[in-house]
């Protein structure tokens, strides 16, 4: 076990490991493209979606299945589906995260909303404001940290998820897995798991850093 764990930490501070355009600086900026493009495509989706629900009060029971949708996705079910319909492209990996990224953004978004005091927006409304200043204005603002903790909860899991990219034979960390398995290579798949893992620790403690700065104001 200890010579395992002395070569994994070769594998991960050795220089020629992280150069080239097999290293690992190469495969950590493809897995973070498709990681933020992703979740950037889910946000576009479900941000407006969940505001629409969480706003009119419509179409609560979308919100409310998509969390459970979410986690009984079957991700590389869905990109051998997409793959056979379209071909060798990125687009099934795209798919596959997308699909896993909206639920999560979607059901905060409407949390966020539906969690805004009715009597404030019962007041902003007597003040004479519309529906859309109402939203934009009242409810998109106090709804924010919630929002904020879907987009960061569907980005580690699009990140943790994003392996799946070289199972269509593309790159990223995933690379390290899938290859490391055909070559019966224990230190490469470990050293693959490791860095997903610490990718998605990071940036988790980012995004968490980030939203206690910008809404500590809320707390204090």
């Amino acid at each position: 076990m200890y010579e395992l764990f002395k070569n994994l930490g070769d594998w991960l501070t050795s220089g020629e490991q992280w150069s080239g355009p097999d290293g690992i600086a190469t495969r950590l900026a493809e897995h973070l493209q498709y990681s933020l493009l992703a979740t950037l495509i889910a946000a576009a989706i479900g941000l407006p979606l969940g505001l629409l629900i969480g706003h009119t009060g419509k179409g609560a029971f979308v919100a409310i299945n998509l969390s459970s949708f979410g986690r009984a996705l079957p991700t590389v079910g869905l990109v051998v589906l997409v793959f056979l319909a379209s071909g060798l492209s990125m687009w099934p990996v795209y798919v596959a995260l997308v699909a896993l990224a909206v639920p999560a953004i979607v059901t905060n978004t409407y949390a966020g909303m539906t969690a805004v005091d009715p009597d404030v927006k019962d007041a902003a409304r007597g003040q004479g404001m519309r529906g859309h200043q109402v939203l934009f204005q009242v409810e998109l603002p106090l709804a924010l940290p919630l929002i904020m903790t879907g987009l960061r909860l569907a980005l580690i899991q699009v990140v943790a998820t994003a392996t799946i990219a070289a199972y269509v034979s593309f790159g990223g960390l995933g690379r390290y897995v899938f290859d490391g398995l055909a070559q019966r290579d224990l230190v490469q798949v470990m050293g693959g798991a490791v860095l997903v893992a610490v990718v998605a620790i990071a940036l988790d403690l980012l995004l968490s850093a980030l939203q206690r700065i910008l809404f500590r104001h809320r707390t204090a």
